[in-house]
């Protein structure tokens, strides 16, 4: 199949220009513009450079709209306001949602708006441009289409596409907002209305998957969602808008209506998904893909790549600073490689299998190996489980926003339909969550790239290369995806101790035995488990031959007997313990520790949080464990010993700081434990240390599910063995060895 490319040097020329001209002045831009005209007239007759001709009209448009813009902005009369500072009483539209943030323990809004007029200093001026205003508080009634009176000062952005920000000193009366924008907020609060029965996390993501609200989605889920390629479900994309043309032209079509029907039908969709969703870059970017469909609808595929070009064209002539937008890139450089790409891939992969399996596979794959380069320079790494996150994903995301959707309509007529269809849409979305998480929890999820991005424009294509030669050899496709899957999976060996580690859960089956790093050959050893062997090997491995503090938490037998294992042939400098003693090394000092006391030796220190000083053992030697909140090279670690719930509370009821990176699960993930002492500490990743095959019974269900609702990783020494927390390009990765 061949494609129309003669707008590609065009749409790419201007693409490249744009994002040039938005950071110089208004004068640069004319000039361009002029000088495209000129070349424009030139080739006008000639009729072997349409491509050159096409070319030079986009840039001319495109650098127009650029000088336009720039001078209306240089110009503007709230730039010379600006420099004074003095109030000023503004009529504003609100043009993006409202957004809440917290700075310094005190609820601040930001919020785009559109000045329409401005009154200060004796001037009355009518005027169209955009700023952004803060707002104190939360001002989440501030909804798209609202307008409003306001007083604030003025300051001058550090924006190119915005004349000024706007600190809002008070708010005046607000008139109604257009029926339009009206019924979409309407519906926007009926998909939250339809998903209010689910947990947490469902409840979050079905609004982000309808319509781009992500005010529920938690920074746990982004973070997952991100390493397993799955983030473009939460954004408002192609995916989005695709799935609603999808159901709204098969209803049409089984209604009757043909090409140009649809293609009318196509259009009314992509308006109201933009009401629905906002007119902001990333919703109007993914209305220009989804008309790029619909021209391919009525132009064939092979016109679908020069739609695509005059939507860039048309998309940067209408806003020049999405040209450097990266949701951008992305969405351009995903459509392109579904477009291009993906039906090599479909028709070879047809030779060995359902087409509708070869375009599942087809699709994702073309679309991240486009992606891939711009991914890397975004986030400096990239992805080896996007692909098969997405194909494991994709069956659940259609049912999960259509659902969504209707239960949204439904909730506006009928609230317990509403709920109905938001009971299938969070288990479509529960679906979506277990593969971002599970995905996002591989050791090999994604990698870091080191290397210059530009490096992968070269490597890329020849990737591709291999991939489609491959594609058509079924034996040899699937061998290499499914060593590829085992290598993910369970990827080789990177050596012990791993590079850049920052603790280390020892497996001394069921005890307790957690080792941080101080200098070469040098640690805190917080536990030594209940046998000599078991902790000794742990050390060995770490090439730990000074122990700078032996910190043994509470004089149960699972936590110290192991001393002996611990200090043979190594130095020891000082051993501490809590109110409930332990044992005596021999040649050794011993401290006892107490709340509020803190030590720092080389790369470690540490806060005792309990015991305090004046609390007695009771007879309950794991209420009084010693437990610290230790730092290493930045990572904060909550070392718990056995405390159960009732010294959670009194630790939290002390006002001591608890939040850390990573929680050393108190009591070896026994059921006594505080939900609310959890979230304080709201660590990512938790280690539990257990014997394998316990009498206990430990790690407990209830443990396992209280973590698993906070979306927190674990990890545990009998199944995983010895577990190291790692801290690579200031991210933490884990790595065991069983």
């Amino acid at each position: 199949m061949t494609h129309d490319g003669r707008m590609a040097p065009g749409a790419v020329l201007s693409w490249c220009l744009a994002a040039w001209l938005v950071t110089t002045g208004s004068a640069v831009a004319a000039g361009i513009s002029a000088g495209a005209v000129v070349v424009a007239a030139v080739l006008w007759h000639r009729r072997r450079a349409v491509p050159l001709l096409l070319a030079a009209v986009c840039v001319a448009a495109v650098a127009a709209s650029c000088g336009w813009r720039l001078a209306t902005i240089e110009q503007s009369p709230l730039v010379d306001l600006a420099q004074s500072g003095r109030l000023v009483t503004l009529e504003v539209q609100v043009n993006r949602d409202a957004r809440v943030f917290t700075q310094r323990g005190r609820e601040s809004t930001v919020v785009g708006v559109v000045v329409r007029r401005v009154a200060a200093n004796g001037l009355d001026l009518r005027l169209r441009d955009s700023a952004t205003a803060f707002v104190d508080g939360r001002a989440t009634d501030l909804v798209v289409g609202q307008r409003l009176v306001v007083q604030g000062r003025l300051a001058p952005s550090d924006r190119s596409d915005e004349s000024v920000t706007i600190d809002v000193v008070r708010r005046g009366t607000s008139s109604g907002v257009a029926w339009w924008w009206a019924a979409s907020e309407h519906v926007r609060e009926g998909v939250r209305q339809a998903v209010a029965p689910l947990s947490d996390e469902p409840r979050g993501l079905v609004p982000a998957l309808v319509d781009g609200d992500e005010g529920g989605v938690t920074d746990g889920i982004e973070e997952d969602f991100r390493r397993s390629g799955l983030t473009h479900l939460m954004a408002v994309s192609g995916t989005n808008l695709t799935i609603v043309l999808a159901v709204t032209m098969a209803v049409a079509r089984a209604a009757g209506a043909r090409r140009r029907g649809l293609v009318v039908v196509g259009a009314l969709s992509i308006a109201a998904f933009v009401l629905l969703a906002r007119p902001e870059p990333s919703v109007v970017r993914a209305a220009a893909m989804g008309a790029v469909g619909v021209a391919a609808l009525g132009f064939g595929s092979r016109g679908g790549l020069r739609a695509l070009c005059w939507a860039v064209v048309v998309l940067l002539f209408v806003d020049p600073w999405l040209s450097r937008s990266p949701g951008f890139v992305l969405s351009v450089s995903a459509t392109a490689g579904i477009l291009v790409l993906a039906p090599v891939f479909a028709r070879r992969l047809e030779t060995w299998m359902p087409r509708w399996c070869a375009l599942a596979i087809g699709v994702p794959v073309a679309a991240q190996l486009v992606c891939t380069p711009t991914i890397a320079a975004l986030s400096g790494e990239v992805s080896l489980v996007a692909v098969f996150a997405n194909l494991v994903a994709a069956p659940a995301v259609a049912p999960a926003t259509v659902a969504g959707l209707v239960g949204g309509l439904l909730s506006l007529v009928w609230v317990p339909a509403g709920h109905a269809c938001g009971l299938v849409a969070g288990a479509c979305a529960s679906w979506i969550l277990t593969v971002g998480h599970t995905a996002a929890g591989l050791d090999a999820a994604s990698f870091e790239w080191h290397a210059p991005w530009q490096v992968l424009i070269v490597l890329v294509p020849v990737v591709t290369w291999l991939a489609v030669r491959l594609s058509s050899r079924p034996v040899l496709f699937v061998g290499v995806v499914l060593g590829f899957a085992v290598g993910v999976w369970r990827p080789p060996e990177t050596g012990w101790p791993p590079p850049g580690w920052v603790m280390v859960s020892c497996d001394v089956g069921q005890g307790d035995a957690t080792v941080l790093p101080v200098a070469p050959g040098e640690a805190v050893v917080i536990d030594v488990g209940e046998d000599d062997a078991p902790v000794d090997r742990c050390l060995d491995g770490l090439g730990v031959h000074t122990l700078r503090l032996l910190v043994l938490t509470h004089g149960d037998a699972d936590h110290v007997d192991g001393w002996r294992g611990a200090v043979h042939g190594r130095r020891v400098d000082q051993v501490v313990v809590g109110t409930s003693g332990g044992p005596d090394v021999p040649g050794v000092p011993t401290h006892t520790a107490a709340a509020g006391e803190a030590f720092a030796v080389g790369e470690t220190s540490a806060d005792v949080l309990w015991p305090p000083a004046d609390e007695p053992p009771a007879g309950d030697r794991n209420g009084v464990s010693v437990v610290l909140r230790a730092t290493v090279r930045g990572v904060h670690l909550m070392l718990t010993g056995d405390v159960g719930e009732e010294a959670q509370q009194r630790i939290l009821r002390s006002g001591v700081d608890v939040t850390a990176d990573v929680l050393k699960v108190p009591h070896h993930g026994s059921a006594d434990q505080e939900p609310r002492f959890i979230d304080a500490v709201g660590a990512r990743i938790a280690t539990i240390s257990a014997g394998e095959d316990n009498d206990y019974g430990h790690p407990t269900a209830a443990l396992l599910a209280l973590l698993r609702a906070r979306g927190t990783q674990w990890w545990r020494t009998d199944l995983d063995g010895d577990i190291a927390v790692v801290l690579r390009e200031g991210r933490l990765h884990v790595v065991s060895r069983g």
